[in-house]
């Protein structure tokens, strides 16, 4: 039991390293969004044990590490992990590039909320260059996917 939370806690905490790991600035404003990406497999696969509360915790990790006012990226995680979590028997049914677009469009709501509540906060401007990481994370979506859920059945974790 502890070994399968420990292979979940464990894939969070390499989001969270591929989240602020340093990349060239060109390629810094294309970086998906691992975190959100993650939880969204999680919570897809096992509502019951990644639900809000782990993706509070998880973005409370994220806000420390980036450096972001506290609960930022908390508000926003719990919320698209509320989303998938109350739909999740739907979007299961889905194929793989389906919830490639759903990914996408949760990604889209992560980062308007974060830009929403840092612009309250702060003097920060809307740019396009925000919604990059939307397309990759989309992009990304099918492998991870498929590794997760390899990683899931090798550990045999339900």
């Amino acid at each position: 039991m502890r070994k399968r939370n420990l292979v979940i806690w464990i894939s969070l905490l390499v989001a969270l390293v591929l989240q602020i790991v340093p990349l060239p600035t060109q390629v810094d404003l294309y970086r998906p969004d691992w975190v959100l990406v993650v939880l969204a497999y999680w919570s897809m696969a096992l509502p019951h044990r990644v639900n809000v509360g782990i993706a509070f915790l998880t973005g409370v990790a994220m806000d420390v590490l980036v450096g972001t006012t506290l609960g930022i990226h908390s508000f926003a995680l719990s919320i698209c992990v509320y989303i998938l979590a109350a739909n999740y028997q739907r979007l299961r049914n889905y194929s793989v590039w389906q919830q490639a677009i759903i990914i996408g469009l949760l990604s889209s709501l992560y980062h308007l909320m974060t830009f929403w509540v840092q612009h309250l906060l702060t003097d920060i401007y809307f740019q396009v260059d925000y919604l990059w990481p939307v397309l990759t994370s989309m992009v990304l979506w099918p492998w991870v996917f498929w590794l997760l859920r390899r990683t899931r059945r090798q550990f045999s974790i339900s």
